[in-house]
């Protein structure tokens, strides 16, 4: 559900992608013989005597009648102890004892290992023209891409400017200033400023229905078009949008939000089609909820990870069929009522995100739209949000060019309702494979791109151009979490939508050694302390920044804190925690707890970010050896447990970073393990191998570093729902199961 980030790191550029989460960072220099070592034959799995290969075997062996129950099996045995904390968790109302149980259910989660966190956002060396901050921050939802507010000059910032911009925000925040007083700050130190916005983007939406999709490549583009009831401004304060004021219920399950009058809804030729009303959110969540794009349990129980509009599970489930039943109703033209099954402490969060947005009914029936039951998006009339043309738009901008693999304009809209909030007029998407890894940099000296992250190889051009010392500065990180995601229930062993590419060269034994060790726990902590991260993440950021974009954890350890002191259960002891505990510090005492020897929270830095808490070679060696007296079979070097990775051969940096994690595997482990970096061609083979898939059995990996996520709202919920059991967690197919 919604952003299952796929990683595409185009020039250090922080671009997105979306569904199994997504958004980039950056792109390595030039390949090193170091990163073609082990590369060979030898390294490639399969037996001397031909036994079969697994490819041709294996997946003719899914049952998928008992997929489910089988899927069921293994995640109580690896995930059992997660969700039961979890759902205890889900079950308490003080929101900071929620957020310590939650704590403990993912310190859970990461000590069954079927994960190793990776990276995140930011963190890089960058160039840019865009003023920090002038555009929301806020880590959730989608209001960092509206860009209507972005302050972009005609020359670069300097480094010294962007930290005194950076200052100023720290003091400005919640004033309502900081945008003009950022302006006048630059304007008097010489800079202008320029009405576009331009920036790279590296994969097109697939549909422009806001509404229908869970993949930020489509959100990110398509939050441009339109406003929903509030937004967090560039001082990440949550402001009035089309909602002009709203209250909430004592026993805070009502909320009614009272709506701006005369918003227009224009087509994309900016021809009015009426006004935007109450009835346009009601409709607008029946199509969510029709269309299942994947974010629909965000309506549903709390216990499913949602805040429970009333009957909106039950009309996803076809318990109801009668939509008046469901808790959004329009009380008149202007006002809108949602009606929650109980009280959400986050459901204000969720309203800046697409599944909240608002739609033109007339509009939509024109363009071959139904509801309920006639709902079908394959009609032969059906038009919606197949193209930027047949949407109707009420935000800041209008879609005036849409060309695949190449430009994406939009045009600030002559009826938008606050004209005002605009600093920019044009924005333009440029598209960029990645291919290229000094396109970013280039693009971005030539000023037709506002701004672009740095890699090994543009660092030295930078260097060679001036621009160091003087304009480059680090990225801040963000609450972006990048995962290597460890495939417990491996079935597909070539892309399943072409069994010619992607191909692995595991016989059948080979493959059935590998998932006995994948589900092995001790095997996959062994795997997970055997990754050097740091020289994994150079490969993309080059040594000096190896380890800032490092994360430690899944949900970052400074997304929340405790608004009250708090005692919790940590393995039978009492523990108590005072107001303005971070989340991460709680984490770590579990783990601290359970003996486990990871570091995900930094006490000075306040951070799950900037070090390497996990590798560790004598504690992993110690693992596998534990795990090979588990498993009862022989793993030497002779006889070792062979690991598909697909590596984006099109990439330089990608296919560094693979080998990067294959070697640092290997010599771990003196070649007990051997990781096979199957050859992924273009970005297509590389994403078709996991980030494509629908289900757990197509995933054609046994270790896959491309996918992450990006958070729906401000609650730890938003991560941890993304791990729940009979298909309702949208990353758990990620390790092979659902």
């Amino acid at each position: 559900m919604k952003k299952f980030l796929a990683l595409l790191l185009v020039g250090a550029m922080t671009f997105s992608l979306a569904a199994c989460g997504q958004k980039s960072s950056s792109e390595s220099g030039a390949e090193s013989s170091e990163s073609q070592e082990g590369s060979g034959e030898e390294s490639q799995g399969g037996s001397a005597d031909g036994s079969a290969l697994a490819k041709d075997v294996i997946p003719g062996t899914l049952n998928v009648d008992t997929y489910a129950e089988d899927s069921r099996t293994i995640y109580d045995e690896v995930l059992g102890d997660f969700y039961e904390y979890f759902t205890e968790a889900k079950g308490t109302k003080n929101l900071s004892e929620k957020y310590a149980v939650f704590a403990i259910a993912e310190a859970k989660l990461l000590e069954s290992a079927v994960m190793l966190p990776a990276t995140t956002r930011g963190g890089n060396y960058a160039i840019s023209r865009v003023v920090p901050y002038s555009v929301s921050s806020v880590l959730w939802g989608s209001d960092n891409e509206r860009f209507a507010t972005a302050l972009v000059t005609t020359e670069f910032i300097t480094a010294e400017d962007r930290d005194a911009l950076r200052e100023m925000w720290a003091e400005k925040k919640g004033t309502g200033t900081y945008l003009a007083d950022a302006k006048a700050y630059l304007e008097g130190k010489g800079y202008q400023f320029q009405d576009a916005y331009n920036e790279a983007y590296t994969s097109d939406p697939v549909t422009w229905d806001a509404l229908a999709t869970s993949r930020a490549a489509d959100t990110d583009m398509i939050v441009k078009t339109f406003d929903g009831l509030v937004e967090y401004d560039a001082e990440n304060v949550m402001q009035p949008a089309l909602a002009e004021s709203w209250e909430v219920s004592e026993d805070g399950t009502v909320y009614t939000f009272h709506l701006r009058p005369g918003v227009k809804w224009v087509d994309s030729q900016g021809r009015e089609l009426g006004e935007v009303k109450a009835d346009d959110f009601v409709a607008g969540m029946q199509h969510m909820l029709d269309a299942a794009g994947g974010l629909e349990y965000l309506v549903g129980s709390q216990a499913g990870g949602g805040c429970g509009i009333v009957n909106a599970e039950a009309y996803v489930n076809n318990e109801i069929t009668d939509f008046a039943e469901v808790g959004v109703k329009a009380v008149d033209d202007l006002t809108l009522e949602y009606t929650l099954e109980e009280e959400c402490s986050y459901f204000m969060t969720q309203l800046s995100y697409n599944i909240f947005a608002p739609m033109n009914r007339d509009y939509f029936v024109s363009q071959g739209g139904a509801f309920g039951e006639e709902y079908n998006p394959e009609g032969e009339n059906y038009l919606y949000g197949k193209d930027p043309d047949h949407i109707a738009y009420n935000g800041p901008f209008l879609v005036t060019n849409a060309t695949a693999e190449n430009t994406i304009v939009y045009q600030a809209n002559s009826s938008y309702w606050n004209p005002d909030k605009l600093n920019v007029h044009t924005i333009t998407e440029l598209f960029n494979d990645g291919q290229d890894t000094t396109k970013s940099y280039n693009d971005a000296k030539d000023n037709t791109i506002a701004g672009a992250g740095l890699n090994a190889s543009t660092i030295e051009l930078a260097k060679e151009d001036d621009l160091f010392d003087t304009y480059v500065y680090t990225s801040l990180t963000d609450a972006t979490s990048f995962m290597a995601f460890f495939n417990i229930n491996r079935h597909q062993f070539a892309n399943k939508n072409d069994e010619t590419t992607v191909v692995s060269t595991q016989t059948v034994d080979d493959a059935n050694r590998t998932k006995a060790a994948m589900q092995n726990i001790n095997f996959r902590q062994a795997l997970a302390m055997a990754v050097d991260r740091g020289n994994y993440n150079a490969q993309s950021v080059g040594e000096e920044l190896k380890l800032a974009s490092l994360r430690n954890s899944y949900t970052p350890g400074n997304f929340v804190s405790l608004e009250e002191e708090v005692t919790v259960d940590i393995n039978g002891e009492s523990k108590t925690f005072p107001a303005g505990t971070f989340y991460g510090e709680i984490m770590q005492a579990q783990l601290d707890a359970d003996g486990f020897p990871v570091k995900v929270w930094d006490t000075e830095l306040l951070s799950s970010d900037g070090f390497d808490g996990w590798y560790n070679v004598d504690e992993a060696n110690k693992k596998l050896d534990a795990a090979i007296e588990e498993l009862g079979i022989t793993v030497d070097a002779d006889n070792p447990i062979y690991l598909d990775l697909p590596g984006f051969v099109g990439s330089e940096s990608y296919l560094n970073r693979a080998n990067s994690l294959k070697q640092s595997i290997e010599a771990a482990f003196g070649g007990k393990v051997i990781v096979n970096v199957t050859e992924c061609v273009d970005a297509d083979q590389w994403y078709n191998a996991g980030y494509y898939t629908d289900y757990g059995y197509e995933a054609n990996y046994d270790i896959y570093d491309v996918s992450g996520w990006d958070p729906d709202y401000g609650d730890p919920a938003t991560y941890l729902n993304t791990f729940l059991p009979e298909y309702s967690g949208y990353m758990v197919k990620c390790i092979g199961i659902y």
